[in-house]
């Protein structure tokens, strides 16, 4: 039983390995945005469980909304890989012969603010204070990363 365990691993790190070579590694940017992506996730779950949702009407818990944000979650990995692919066609590389990864690195930086934010913003209905100056500098972050200008 410990083999086939042991092959079910070593089938999930290859196939992992496949997808991360798709995304050109695991970058800190991507470690952030997945973590962000998971406690935003926790956090809007927890809103709802308590009643707190600003996603259904009562506020409270429903599996479709919980799926189509997972299914957010999936697309904008499905933008990050697009972005990394982007820059592996321009095939750009820096003084050091690295590839540069502009566009991966621009919707990482983006939706990392967006996923950020979305998580004060659960803090915030569930009653935990958010101090002014973070979210005014996580929505300047995000705005300026959407080339939005107030």
């Amino acid at each position: 039983m410990e083999r086939f365990g042991e092959k079910i691993i070593a089938m999930f790190a290859a196939v992992f390995g496949v997808i991360a070579g798709w995304y050109g590694g695991w970058t800190a940017g991507s470690k952030v945005l997945v973590l962000l992506m998971v406690v935003d996730y926790v956090t809007g779950c927890a809103c709802a469980l308590t009643g707190h949702s600003t996603k259904t009407e009562s506020g409270h818990f429903w599996s479709h909304v919980a799926f189509m944000g997972l299914l957010k979650k999936g697309l904008i990995m499905a933008v990050v890989l697009v972005a990394a692919q982007l820059d592996k066609a321009l095939g750009s590389t820096g003084d050091g012969g690295a590839q540069i990864v502009m566009f991966r690195s621009a919707a990482e930086f983006f939706y990392i603010a967006t996923e950020a934010l979305s998580i004060t913003e659960n803090a915030g209905l569930m009653g935990v204070n958010i101090p002014k100056p973070l979210r005014k500098a996580l929505e300047a972050l995000r705005d300026k990363n959407d080339g939005e200008d107030d």
